[in-house]
């Protein structure tokens, strides 16, 4: 019973680190399809998020300032997006795919230029990185001989060690629902993304809505590759964002399109990591390109088996020039 405490406490830390750059970069899918642009993108916003995150980190020694710069970052990248489905129409999937090309190589150039022809950057120190700003609140119980001891390693593990970056994203969670939900800015959002015609017969610039959306999520997916290079990691790598951006898209279909479904989704995916990490470390021989590819996996399966036929907003992935009838 205790070592069962004790592990689990040890996958569920695991999952909530690897469910937060998820959480992040989902949120801004759901806030850009929402207004009805389909961001594809995200996977390529994320990766230079990463890499901005992680390269100001080192330079700047402060994670705040190295966590902000990668917000950025991506919402540069999503401008670009935005410039090229919103203002010029043109097809939402092509654009992302674009992004997606664009996000890794523009990463790549700018590590070799600011890391001496490295393709990684170099390691952020641990006190450079995100903090921990609960972790002594429980002491660590080495020799743990009673269900009281693994409880405290087990709240330890699964909460108490967590990087604020899994905090302030279940806290963004609860933001970015009340925004869509509960305030006016929220509702022209959702407006534009079912009917952006009527928004814009109400008086709503659908244009400037869109934009908004689509510079938000692009914000957020740099947060989350932020999330990955100074918090579960300490520096950026090529490999770094590889797939997770795509794993964030299936989590926001998975939750309809809403920030709270699409966070259990994330967990969801983020409990397969989390799983697959602690099986790697264990005596249980699972060979390991299996135990690499049981995200993805249960990503499909979801969406094949769970998710069934979306409903996403009527107007997403559509166009809107103002001047046709």
């Amino acid at each position: 019973m205790i070592s069962i405490i004790n592990n689990l406490g040890i996958i569920i830390g695991i999952s909530l680190m690897y469910s937060a750059p998820l959480i992040y970069t989902a949120l801004g899918g759901v806030i850009s399809e929402n207004a009805g642009v389909v961001n594809i993108g995200l996977e390529g916003m994320m990766t230079i998020g990463a890499l901005v995150g992680a390269t100001v980190g080192y330079y700047s020694g402060n994670p705040w300032l190295a966590f902000l710069a990668a917000g950025i970052a991506g919402g540069i990248m999503a401008i670009l997006h935005g410039i090229a489905s919103i203002t010029f129409t043109a097809d939402q999937i092509v654009s992302g795919i674009a992004i997606n090309f664009i996000g890794p190589g523009l990463a790549l150039f700018l590590s070799r230029l600011f890391f001496e022809g490295a393709t990684m950057t170099k390691p952020i120190p641990l006190d450079n990185k995100m903090p921990q700003p609960f972790k002594n609140i429980l002491p660590e119980v080495t020799q743990v001989e009673t269900i009281k001891d693994a409880m405290i390693n087990f709240f330890r593990n699964a909460i108490f060690n967590q990087y604020i970056t899994v905090f302030i994203a279940f806290i963004l969670v609860f933001i970015v629902w009340f925004v869509l939900y509960k305030t006016k800015l929220g509702l022209r959002i959702r407006s534009v993304g079912e009917h952006p015609r009527a928004a814009d017969t109400l008086g709503i610039n659908v244009y400037r809505i869109k934009y908004i959306a689509v510079i938000l999520s692009g914000v957020f997916a740099g947060f989350g590759g932020a999330a990955m290079s100074i918090a579960v990691v300490a520096n950026y790598r090529a490999t770094l964002i590889s797939g997770q951006g795509f794993i964030a898209l299936a989590a926001m279909i998975f939750g309809k399109w809403k920030p709270q479904g699409a966070m259990w989704a994330c967990l969801l995916f983020g409990a397969a990591q989390g799983i697959a990490i602690y099986l790697g470390g264990t005596a249980i021989k699972v060979p390991s390109t299996l135990l690499a590819m049981t995200p993805y996996v249960i990503t499909l399966l979801a969406l094949i088996f769970v998710v069934g036929e979306g409903n996403g907003p009527k107007a997403n992935g559509l166009p809107y020039e103002k001047n046709q009838g």
